[in-house]
């Protein structure tokens, strides 16, 4: 990509001419300059310099598009070339979430880097609105999500499955009708919550129970909402967080009720009580989301292969079945 395009490309990612210079290693007029020479040729400006941090006006936008698919293009060409000399190696950009990272892809991304030390693997942490964005600009080669949006504009494929539980603190009283329904951490951890004869607690004997959602834009939030809406309760929100494994702890501390994974369950002693729940929304479906490129290189194939192998490979291997209801 030449000279000029670079320099650009930097100051729209750092949304200033002065943290741009820096990362460049030249000083801040010699790139004003540089950008400037740039507008002058096309005749109009790239930047809405009143704005801080920096705006791209519509001719930046449009140009820094244009940028982007150069960028990919050369990318392309350079991981198919590797690919073709036949290293096994190349660049790996996952972005995943704090639940997604901390309990799944740090098993997995072990093993796959193991498997292929050639492999340089960068990670992203995120929120998942933030996440699709970078991969719909393919700052990223693959993320994930059980969205069925986004899953209708990416090329897509399934990885795990996970169940959401009502967890409750178990000194908050509840209907005496809930009391056959209430599971252990050891329950969990044993699969019984999968099961056919496990009973399914109605949501709507927890109108009294103060709750720990997540916040907007969150998948596991629309369906919280959602659920609660179909059992008729208007929620006492006693905070709000935007971290789930966050929800989980302060749920373990006796703060609120909160809807929470399965998979989050790793000990058997807790202070909770947990609640399978009836709705088709509390089962999940996560997908492998691959960026729209021209050429998909050998270790976005790779890594979409391997992870849910090694997920499944680590389910069984605890004796317990994750991928579907029995």
């Amino acid at each position: 990509m030449e000279q000029g395009m670079e320099y650009i490309w930097r100051v729209y990612q750092e949304g200033s001419f002065s943290k741009a210079a820096e990362k460049l290693f030249m000083t801040q007029p010699a790139l004003s300059i540089a950008v400037r020479r740039v507008e002058s040729a096309l005749g109009a400006e790239l930047f809405d310099r009143s704005r801080h941090p920096l705006e791209l006006t519509e001719a930046g936008r449009a140009y820094v598009s244009a940028i982007r698919r150069i960028r990919g293009t050369e990318e392309d060409l350079a991981r198919q070339i590797d690919d073709l000399r036949g290293l096994r190696a190349g660049h790996l950009r996952i972005g995943g979430t704090h639940y997604l990272n901390s309990y799944l892809l740090a098993d997995v991304l072990a093993g796959f880097t193991a498997l292929y030390p050639h492999v340089q693997t960068d990670l992203t942490e995120a929120g998942s609105p933030g996440l699709i964005e970078l991969l719909r600009r393919c700052e990223l080669d693959l993320t994930f999500s059980c969205d069925p949006k986004a899953l209708s504009e990416f090329e897509h494929l399934p990885l795990f499955c996970d169940h959401v539980l009502l967890a409750v603190p178990v000194d908050v009283p509840l209907p005496a009708e809930l009391n056959g329904a209430r599971l252990t951490a050891s329950d969990i951890l044993a699969g019984r919550h999968l099961g056919q004869d496990c009973p399914r607690a109605p949501l709507e004997l927890f109108g009294e129970c103060s709750f720990i959602l997540l916040g907007e834009g969150n998948n596991l939030r629309e369906r919280s909402l959602r659920m609660l809406e179909e059992a008729g309760i208007r929620p006492k929100i006693k905070m709000t967080l935007s971290q789930l494994v966050t929800a989980y702890a302060m749920a373990d501390n006796g703060l609120g009720a909160a809807f929470v994974c399965d998979r989050l369950v790793r000990a058997a002693s807790s202070r909770l009580s947990f609640f399978r729940l009836g709705s088709p929304l509390a089962t999940r479906e996560f997908h492998i989301l691959i960026s729209e490129r021209n050429y998909t290189p050998f270790a976005v194939r790779a890594f979409a292969e391997y992870a849910p192998a090694r997920i499944r490979e680590s389910d069984l291997a605890h004796g317990r079945d994750w991928g579907k209801l029995h």
